[in-house]
């Protein structure tokens, strides 16, 4: 269900691109759009890691640092037939965690020092679990159509705001007045409507993480008593992390700060606890 509701909200993104095109009357201009937009996107994702880990201060660690941790993410690992990935350490109170990589032979799963501290180890499995889902999914390939897309239509956007400024750009037969009004709707209420679309397409992928990493660990209840800690835990102690990065944690950083309930990237809490509580799934252990 999530994966169809993801293609169609691409869908709704990719023809609100070409709606914009079309008002422009050519191709040109929603081709330089796309191109720049792929240029800037293609670099986002191969080099994804190490901007999620430089934004979150994450230090890689070893097996001797941590081998509980390693011994808990190996474990994890082999449930999702997936490669151990790398281990890192994000150095705060606050307790998360997040994954990220391009594909499985190049992941990496990073978690909080104050997520060991609030977790039971069944729990903590859940989270990592979670988080590797998001790679087996491949929801950082997803995620970067996304932010292609929604990229060419805020280059288009741009477009418009410098043509209603000097005016005379697209429809040519309309007359000024309707003109600029339909450049104001494409500068202002398109950016608004594809960034609604990119944030319900991130909370399809983490309603999604959440059900292929119970179905691994084979303990959604856990994952579940784990939501419920690490929002209270993110709410008591919101971490200090890019905004640009939040969307990768299992729970938003950010909670601490007042926040639009329509531009979440994170389903609540309550919607994700319930779904996982219905899955009829035995633990492994």
């Amino acid at each position: 269900m999530n994966t169809i509701k993801t293609f169609f909200l691409l869908m709704m993104l990719t023809g609100l691109l070409l709606l914009i095109g079309a008002y422009f009357g050519g191709e040109m201009g929603i081709i330089i759009a796309v191109v720049l937009a792929v240029m800037l996107n293609f670099g986002a994702y191969w080099f994804s890691d190490r901007i999620a880990l430089g934004m979150a201060h994450a230090k890689q660690i070893t097996a001797e640092d941590d081998p509980e941790l390693f011994a808990l993410v190996a474990e994890q690992a082999q449930l999702a037939n997936m490669p151990m990935p790398k281990v890192y350490e994000i150095d705060t109170d606050s307790p998360n965690a997040f994954a990220t990589g391009r594909n499985p032979q190049h992941a990496t799963v990073a978690v909080t020092t104050g997520i060991r501290r609030i977790l039971t180890r069944e729990e903590l499995a859940g989270v990592i679990a979670h988080e590797m889902a998001h790679v087996g999914n491949r929801d950082t390939l997803i995620m970067a159509v996304v932010a292609t897309i929604a990229g060419a239509i805020s280059m288009l956007a741009i477009m418009a705001q410098f043509a209603a400024i000097f005016g005379g750009m697209g429809g040519g037969g309309r007359d000024r007045g309707g003109n600029i009004i339909s450049l104001l709707i494409i500068a202002i209420v398109m950016p608004l409507a594809a960034t609604v679309i990119r944030m319900a397409i991130s909370r399809a992928r983490e309603f999604q993480a959440d059900a292929t990493g119970a179905h691994n660990c084979g303990n959604p209840e856990a994952l579940a008593r784990a939501l419920e800690k690490l929002e209270m835990g993110a709410e008591v102690r919101p971490m200090k992390v890019n905004e640009a990065a939040s969307h990768l944690f299992i729970v938003n950083p950010l909670s601490g700060r007042s926040m639009a309930k329509l531009f979440s990237t994170h389903p609540p809490i309550e919607e994700r606890t319930r779904r996982l509580r219905e899955m009829n799934i035995r633990p492994n252990f």
